[in-house]
C-alpha cells in the first residue's frame, strides 16, 4: 500500500474501470476511510450506501425514471445511457450527508463533512491499487433518487463514487499551486 504523499498527489479519476469484483476486505477499508472524515461536533453525518451486483441495474432504471421525470421528452438513447451509468464500475457508493436540520453545527459543514468523507474513500481505494471516480450531476439532487435510496427529502448526495480497478488512467498532472494560492498579511489599508 502506498504512503499517504504519494496517494495524495498521484491519485487521478480514471477513464475506465473494469468490471472485476471488489474484495470485500479492500472495501471495507475504504468505507473506514471515510469515517475518518473531519467531523465537526462528532455528528456523523454521513450515509455510505454500496451499490453492487445487480442493484446496479436496478439503479440504472431509478437513473432513467428520473430522468424521464425531469425531461418527459427524453430520448430513449439518454434513458438508455441513464441505465447503463451505474454498469461503468463493480460497486458504487453513494455519499450523502444525512442532514440534522437546526442542530448547533451549521448544515453546510455537516455536507462538508460528508464530501471530506467521499474524498478520503477515493484517496484510500488509489491507496490500495484500485481507482475510482465522483459523479454527481442532476440525480444527486432529484428527490425521486433520493427517495428510491431510502434518503430523506432533506438529506444531500455528495456524489456517487464509482469504485474498481483501473484500466486506463493517464498520468497526474503535474501539482501546480500558481493562481490559486496567495499569501494573505492582513486587510487593506482603507483609503479613506
Amino acid at each position: 500500500m502506498m504512503d499517504a504523499l504519494t496517494a495524495l498527489m498521484t491519485r487521478v479519476s480514471p477513464a475506465r474501470l473494469l468490471p472485476d469484483p471488489v474484495d470485500d476486505a479492500a472495501l471495507q477499508q475504504v468505507l473506514l476511510a471515510g469515517v475518518r472524515a473531519p467531523d465537526h461536533g462528532r455528528l456523523r453525518p454521513w450515509k455510505f450506501l454500496v451499490i453492487r451486483g445487480e442493484a446496479r441495474t436496478r439503479l440504472g432504471e431509478v437513473l432513467a425514471q428520473a430522468l424521464q421525470q425531469r425531461d418527459p421528452g427524453a430520448s430513449e438513447g439518454q434513458l438508455r445511457s441513464e441505465r447503463d451509468k451505474p454498469l461503468r464500475a463493480p460497486v458504487i457508493v453513494v455519499v450523502a450527508a444525512a442532514i440534522q436540520p437546526a442542530h448547533k453545527i451549521p448544515e453546510i459543514e455537516q455536507v462538508e463533512s460528508a464530501a471530506a468523507a467521499a474524498q478520503n474513500m477515493l484517496l484510500a481505494a488509489h491507496a490500495l491499487g484500485m481507482g475510482g471516480f465522483w459523479r454527481t450531476g442532476a440525480p444527486a439532487y432529484d428527490n425521486h433518487v433520493k427517495a428510491a435510496l431510502g434518503l430523506k427529502p432533506g438529506d444531500e448526495i455528495v456524489g456517487l463514487l464509482y469504485i474498481g480497478r483501473v484500466q486506463t488512467a493517464g498520468p497526474a498532472p503535474a501539482a501546480d499551486v500558481s493562481g490559486v494560492v496567495e499569501e494573505w498579511r492582513g486587510p487593506a489599508a482603507s483609503s479613506a
